[in-house]
Order: C-alpha cells, then structure tokens, then sequence
C-alpha cells in the first residue's frame, strides 16, 4: 500500500515515528507549516513539537488556543499580507527556514511531494528549507493528485510576467519539485482535516446577500459586467460564505471564482449550476460538505485548481483578471475605513490574511458584515475605526443587511453623509 504513496524506492526507508520526526526540531529554529484555513495541516509532527514552544508566528491563524496565547503576548504574531511571507523568505529578509513540515497524499518518482488540500506557502517552504518532513496522510484520497499547479514566480529584479490569463490557467507542476535527499523523515498519518466551523445563513446573512445580488444586477443593466460577472474571490469566514451561497438564486450564471479559500459556497454554486471554475490556495468545508465532496470528488476535480498561496493571491494576477473581492469586515467607519483584525482596536482575530492583497487590486473592492455584534452590544459601523487594515482608498463597497454603500467616486464627506 505505501508503494503507492511513497513511488520513490530510495525514500521508503525515511519512515519514521511521529516522536522520531518531532525529535529533529530543536531549539530556535523556525519551521515551515504546511497548511491554510484548516486545510492540509501537517497534523501528528506538530503536536509533538508545538505544545508550549512556539515563539512566533506568521502570517496567518485561525486556532482559537493559539490565538489566546497570541493576545496574552506568549506567542509574537506577525500579521502579514498573505502574497508576502515568501517573498521576504526568498529574499532574505526573514527566515531562514530550518525545516519544512509538509502534509501530502503521497511522494513521487523523482521526489516530489504532492500536496493534500492546500498548497499554501508549502511549496516554497519546502523549496528554500534545509531538510523536509513529510507527513502522507493516508485519509486523503489519491483522487486529489492533479489538482494542484505548483508555480514559483522567477527572481527579481527582471522577473517575468506571472502566465495566469484566466481562473482555468496552469501554468507549473502538479507537485513541489524537491530533490529526494532533502527529505530528512516520512511520517504516516491518518487523520482528516478539522472541518470549517461556518455556521449556515440567517436573515441577516441573507438580507447582505440580497443587497449585494441587487448590486452586481445593477451594474449588469448598466454595462459594467455581464451575467456571467467577473471572478468572485471571497475570505474566509461564516459572512462571507453565506452571502457567495445566496448567488444560487441569482441570475447570474457561468460564474468563476479565482480566491486563496474554498468554502462550501463554492460547491452549492457547482451543484447549482451556477459556478463553471474555482481557482485557489486551499479547501475548507464543513463535515457534510467535505463528506458530500470528497465522497465524489471526480465530479468536481476537473472544475478545481490549487495554487501556491503568493499565486492565489498575488497582486499582478488579481488586477489582471479583474476580482470582484468580497471580504469579511470586523467594523467600518463612516468615511470607508475597514478593520478586519483587531476586536475593540486591541485584541487580534486571524489576521489581515489575504483581504489586502484583493482589496488594494480588486475590480471591485466589496466588504461585508452585520451591523452589530455581541448580540447588539457592539455596533460594527463606527465614527472612526480604532485599527486599520484597509483604508478609505481601497474599498468600493460596503454591506450590511440594513443595505449598501457604493463609495465609488465620492470624496470623504460625501462618503460620511
């Protein structure tokens, strides 16, 4: 059975115990996760090597545990757009990697690691890393394989133009290329994903959708997009989700999605007819989705990509295609402001993720969210944010489900009246 995981002869001996694995992680040294939004997580090294150790931690969380840590100042969170982690890993302006840690359905002939349900930074951590792990995770179907489209952009400064011309492009490897003698240990695991925590829509959700159905109709009638718009990017989160599912009963149709996450939206647009192509960083559904999916995941694969993370949400190929993003906001203010990460100005959520890189390069720059929180004690819609993560020049619309703001064209008091 592991012939067909691990294709590489000279490789099956690197099988190792998870505390073996862990063993090679010492003191000081700054290890590349594989893993985005709770998909294709490195899961039995980590344990072992995480429990009350972590210093630091970039770019991206989304685990309430370590997110605690981080508001009580034990773990330092550097909160990075998502297109810019490797760049600087590349560039030697952090890093170096010591080890890569790398979930996989399976290695190939020549070395090759293939990725599970998100490529995220893996590929590059994989790629600039003194050794690699490598944890074959045998709950991930061997259906995966193909999915994915390894790209690394070329060096600076006369790099060469990113070839993604449309959500269905590929443009690289179906795996990280590495060389089999940088693989220090093989893990095997057998444990799925942690599902997507999203809950389903309620009126309010719904309400958003509505408005933001009725916006993207208007700008049809007025010639700006056709039915079949341009490509939908959406964040990670319940809101966001909610309102990409109520496009089901839009009129629109032949839709594409080019974002860094998939959600369960993706798949109720493909089941309804509505969405032809999704291209992104990762997968992230809910337990019925992901069993609904994966139990059937030939219906779906030719319709999918994965790409690596500074692709997915990189700023040339985002203005290029013309992204509709529509992203998740904590609260807004009164002249367009956005805080996406920061609870009362002073307690960090996940992180700006990569609603920065699409809200600066979008089409059209889209921010959705209720209009209070903790149950009507908190209003989300404020005179002035107290953190900002996307300013007044980067948004064009705002949502909530009392109705929608198109700041486009307006100077700041109009945008406050």
């Amino acid at each position: 059975m592991l012939e067909d995981r691990i294709r590489n002869s000279s490789l099956q001996d690197k099988v190792v115990t998870p505390a073996e694995a862990a063993a090679l992680i010492k003191d000081g040294m700054t290890i590349g996760m594989s893993g985005f939004t709770r998909a294709g997580d490195a899961k039995a090294v980590p344990i072992l090597t995480e429990a009350g150790v972590l210093a630091r931690r970039m770019p991206f969380q989304v685990d309430r545990t370590l997110r605690a840590a981080i508001n009580r100042g034990e773990v330092m969170f550097i909160d990075q757009h998502l297109s810019e982690t490797v760049e600087q890993l590349r560039s030697n302006q952090i890093g170096p990697v010591d080890y890569a840690i790398v979930e996989a359905i399976a290695i190939n002939e020549d070395g090759g690691v293939i990725p599970t349900t998100s490529i995220g930074n893996s590929a590059s951590f994989a790629i600039l890393a003194k050794k690699v792990i490598v944890e074959i995770n045998l709950s991930h179907p061997l259906a995966l394989e193909g999915l994915h489209d390894v790209y690394i952009p070329t060096k600076r400064p006369s790099r060469d133009p990113i070839p993604v011309v449309s959500c269905e492009s590929r443009i690289g490897t179906p795996y990280i290329p590495i060389p089999p003698e940088k693989i220090a240990a093989i893990v095997i695991t057998e444990q799925s994903d942690s599902a997507s925590l999203i809950e389903p829509a309620d009126s309010e959700t719904s309400a958003i959708a509505s408005h933001l159905t009725h916006f993207l109709e208007s700008e049809v009638e007025k010639g700006r997009l056709d039915l079949s718009l341009n490509p939908l990017q959406a964040g990670i989160g319940t809101i966001a989700n909610a309102v990409l599912t109520g496009l089901v009963d839009s009129p629109f149709k032949g839709l594409r999605m080019y974002s860094e996450v998939l959600q369960d939206s993706t798949f109720d647009l493909m089941d309804a007819g509505k969405l032809s192509f999704a291209s992104a960083s990762s997968i992230t559904l809910s337990q019925a989705c992901g069993e609904r999916v994966f139990g059937n995941f030939e219906r779906y694969k030719d319709k999918l990509i994965l790409r690596p993370q500074e692709i997915s949400n990189h700023p040339e190929v985002i203005r290029r295609l013309g992204i509709i993003g529509i992203n998740t906001a904590l609260e807004f203010d009164i002249y367009g402001n956005v805080n996406s990460t920061h609870v009362a100005g002073t307690h960090m959520m996940n992180g700006i993720g990569g609603s920065g890189d699409f809200a600066r390069n979008a089409y059209l720059s889209i921010f959705v969210t209720k209009s209070v929180a903790k149950n009507g004690a908190i209003s989300s819609v404020v005179p002035m944010v107290p953190h900002v993560d996307h300013t007044e020049h980067d948004v064009d619309i705002l949502v909530t489900e009392h109705g929608l703001a198109d700041l486009r064209g307006l100077a700041p008091r109009e945008r406050a009246s």
